[in-house]
Order: structure tokens, then sequence, then C-alpha cells
């Protein structure tokens, strides 16, 4: 009724009042559609009233000359995230909570782990501060329950589950204070703001001189955008932030006995990024910051086919024909994560070389005939590709029996697998060779 309304009355009018209502004049806008309103005697009161209190659903943001518009935004944003900082529980509250889950236990004679029973649970809900009150629900006991004949939950279960609650809305709010927009998204200068300043933080990384600090934050936010930004789209979701697991790799950093190995495997451990950085230093033999076709061939075993390497530098972003510290950042998560989806379509862009969105049997002879010839060049009997073809083929079972997607490769569960012995010799080598060499290790 409102639309055939709107359509009749803008019947006849002219293009001046036409456009007062493109640009959106409350004030106009609202004159105009009494007029309107008046014109129909099918338009009762109630209906006419209805129509102008409908809410303004969308409000465009702030221009970047309307200086005091951006101020009231970001006062208000601040105040908003200074309430919601307040409603969460503080340490001395979890504590007075554990003390009192810890008065109503049961003993479990089966283990060390305390249980709760339901009544006790809602009474220790009743003497705890308001802003637990949430967590004191049977949606949450329930969550909690495990099958427990007595009907009773683990207290450290649901401790653990309090605390990663208030621990990701403490981080939610942490990172909202960089988004500039208020748009629930942060742009690369904005992780990279989080990330320095959090770098005090973390005990791991106390021994990072200053001047590395800048090669340290693009090394930890090259990980986020490349596995949550796939589409480059130059954001990322503050929602997909705390879904993925980076956070807690990071945030693991304030652990001062953190084990060497548990360094080592952590891409934001300051061992592991001197390692990463140190191989660019390494690759780069001219010293001019950028790695050519053949530097970027020494990386890892050297054993990287000749076709493969020159499909990275016809599809990357290049400078003067060369792979700056980003987009070989790009290349070694792709390779160290070989069995992620985001890796998956990295190399799967590289391979689909007449971007056909597949890859056929040619295609995947195109680059084994690089591996065959690297082979031979090592007077080794190079494996024929047709038995090689049927194994990726039997690997991925794709859809269309002559055609492999990237969601085939994705979804096989083997798509690292089919990568690894299509683009480096070294990897075909121990996959053809895998039987043996598990054999050794078993002996």
């Amino acid at each position: 009724m409102l639309k055939q309304l709107l359509i009749d009355g803008l019947k006849g009018r002219s293009k001046d009042e036409l456009s007062v209502l493109h640009n959106e004049s409350e004030e106009e806008a609202s004159r105009l559609f009494e007029e309107l309103c008046a014109e129909k005697d099918d338009v009762d009161l109630a209906t006419r009233e209805s129509y102008l209190t409908i809410p303004r659903f969308h409000k465009a943001l702030p221009k970047e000359n309307e200086v005091v518009k951006h101020k009231l935004r970001e006062e208000a944003r601040a105040l908003f995230l200074q309430r919601k900082s307040n409603a969460l529980m503080d340490n001395e509250e979890l504590q007075k909570l554990w003390f009192l889950l810890e008065e109503n236990k049961t003993e479990n004679v089966m283990s060390d782990d305390h249980l709760i029973s339901y009544r006790n649970f809602k009474a220790v809900g009743s003497k705890c501060s308001q802003k637990s009150q949430s967590f004191f629900t049977a949606k949450t006991f329930f969550k909690i329950y495990t099958g427990d004949k007595s009907g009773q939950i683990s207290i450290m279960q649901f401790f653990n589950y309090v605390m990663r609650k208030v621990w990701l809305q403490q981080t939610r709010i942490g990172l909202s204070l960089y988004d500039v927009s208020g748009r629930g998204f942060l742009r690369e200068m904005d992780l990279e703001n989080y990330i320095l300043e959090l770098i005090p933080t973390l005990p791991q990384l106390q021994g990072l001189e200053k001047t590395f600090y800048s090669f340290y934050v693009c090394t930890a936010v090259r990980k986020f955008f490349f596995f949550l930004d796939p589409l480059k789209t130059n954001r990322i979701r503050i929602q997909d932030i705390l879904a993925c697991s980076f956070l807690d790799d990071l945030l693991e950093l304030r652990d001062e006995e953190l084990s060497q190995e548990l360094q080592d495997s952590n891409w934001f451990s300051a061992s592991s990024v001197l390692r990463i950085y140190g191989n660019y230093l390494n690759l780069d033999r001219d010293h001019n910051g950028m790695l050519s076709r053949q530097e970027l061939q020494k990386y890892g075993t050297g054993s990287l086919s000749p076709v493969f390497l020159d499909r990275i530098y016809e599809e990357c972003l290049t400078y003067e024909g060369e792979l700056d510290y980003k987009s070989y950042l790009d290349f070694v998560l792709a390779y160290e994560y070989r069995q992620e989806p985001a890796s998956i379509q990295y190399f799967f862009k590289l391979l689909d070389i007449d971007k056909k969105s597949y890859l056929t049997r040619w295609d995947l002879n195109f680059f084994f005939r690089s591996i065959q010839e690297m082979m031979r060049e090592l007077k080794q009997e190079p494996v024929k590709f047709g038995d090689v073809s049927d194994e990726i083929f039997d690997m991925t079972r794709p859809a269309d029996p002559y055609k492999i997607t990237l969601r085939d490769l994705i979804d096989c569960g083997q798509g690292g697998t089919v990568i690894r012995i299509l683009i480096d010799l070294n990897e075909f080598w121990i996959y053809e060779n895998r039987e043996t060499l598990l054999a050794e290790q078993e002996d």
C-alpha cells in the first residue's frame, strides 16, 4: 500500500521535489510525505502516523571533513566499550566464584575432579555478583554436562568455560578499540597497531630489538590476513579473529616458561619469526631487500621445480620482477600449511594455468614434466606420468572424472599431498618412497 501511495504521489512532481527526496532531507521528505498522505482518502490517520514513525535503519558514516561528527562517534564508541568492559567479571570476582564452587562441590570417588549438582549450582549463582548471573542458567549447566549418572557437572570445566567467555569478551573489546570505522572489521593497519602495542606485554618477546618490531609485526599480521582474508579485501572481521586459534597462539607467549619445542612450532614466537626473516635474508644474495626467481630457487632444499617457480613470478605481486617480504610470507605460509584451504587455494591459482577453474591431466603433466626433467639431471629413473596421474585422481576423487576443481582438492583431504608432488622434487621423492621410509623409522 505504501509503495503504491508513493508511486501515485510522485507522478507529476517537479525535478526539484524529486531531488529533495533523493538527497534524504528529512524535513522536506516528511512534508512531501504528509502531502501525499493528505491526497489519499483511503489512508486513515493511524496508518499515516505509522508510516511517519518508521525508524531509520541506516545512517551513513561521517565524511572525512565532518570532524565534529567523527569525534562524537569516537566518544560514543569509547563510552560503549567502557560500559561493556565494566560489565565483565574482574579477577577478584573470578576468585570469589572459584571459592564458592569449592565450598559447594561434591567429592568424586572415581577421579580427582570435583562435581557440583544443579541445586548447588543455582545456590552458588545466587551468592555471586550480578555480573556472573548470566552463567548460572540451565542452558549453561547442560552445556557442561557430560552424562554423569549423578546428574552433576565438573566445577573445573564450568570455571574454565566462564574464564574462556570472559577472555573472549575482553579480547573483543580490546580489538574493537582499534576498529576505526566501528563496523566490526580491522584493516591491516589496525591489526598492526594492535600487535605492536601488545608486544611489551608478552614476556617471550622481551628479547626482541625495537628495530626489529616492524618485521615482527609484518610477519605476525601476514598470517591473519593470509588465512582470514582470502579475497584480499584488506580487512578481517573481528568475529573471525576471535573464532580462529591465532590469538591463542599469540597470547601463549605470555607464558614465561613456554618450552622451546612449543616456541619453535608457534608462528608468532621470536625464534620462529627470526628463522623466517633470517631465511629471507640468506636467500637475498644481492641484498636489495627483494627476491629474484634465481634467489627463491634456493628456498628449503632447493628442489622447487623450474616451471612452478615461473608460475610464482607470473601470478604473484612482484616489483620489477622480484618478490617483496610480504609476498614471500604468503608463499611460506602456503608451503608450510599446505593442507589448509587458503593454502590449497593459493597453489591452485598457480596450477590453473589457463584460469579454467579446474585442472586436467594436461595441467598435471605440464608440472610433472619439470619434476621428471629434474630426476633425469640427477641420473634418476623418471617415474611415468600415467602412474602419478592415476594416483592423483584416485586421491582427489573428483565429481567429474576428467577435471579436478578447487573444491575437490579441499574436500578430499589430500590436497596438500597432490600439490607437493607436483611442485617439489624432494617432496615427490619422499611421497614415492613413503613405505620404505616408514619401515626404516619402525626399525
